[in-house]
């Protein structure tokens, strides 16, 4: 369930709001003139194992670190 008010409503009990998106996990949304602005979702820890997965594949392996990645014969700035 999704709860809606404006941004008066919110200013006057912004905690009251704030425990509510945190006890009931339920998202708010903040609105100006009728129109949505802002939305307030309730924290979610991540596992170890989400971390990782969203890792996975955005390293690079060398073989030796040591020699360069491409062939120094291909880099204009070097001749």
């Amino acid at each position: 369930m999704q709860l809606q008010v404006s941004k008066a409503q919110f200013k006057a009990k912004a905690l009251e709001y704030l425990r509510d998106v945190e006890k009931d996990k339920q998202t708010l949304v903040i609105t100006h003139a009728g129109k949505p602005v802002v939305e307030v979702i309730p924290y979610k820890k991540e596992s170890d194992e989400d971390i990782l997965k969203s890792l996975r594949g955005m390293i690079t392996y060398y073989e030796d670190p040591n020699e360069p990645a491409i062939d120094p014969d291909d880099w204009e700035a070097l001749k």
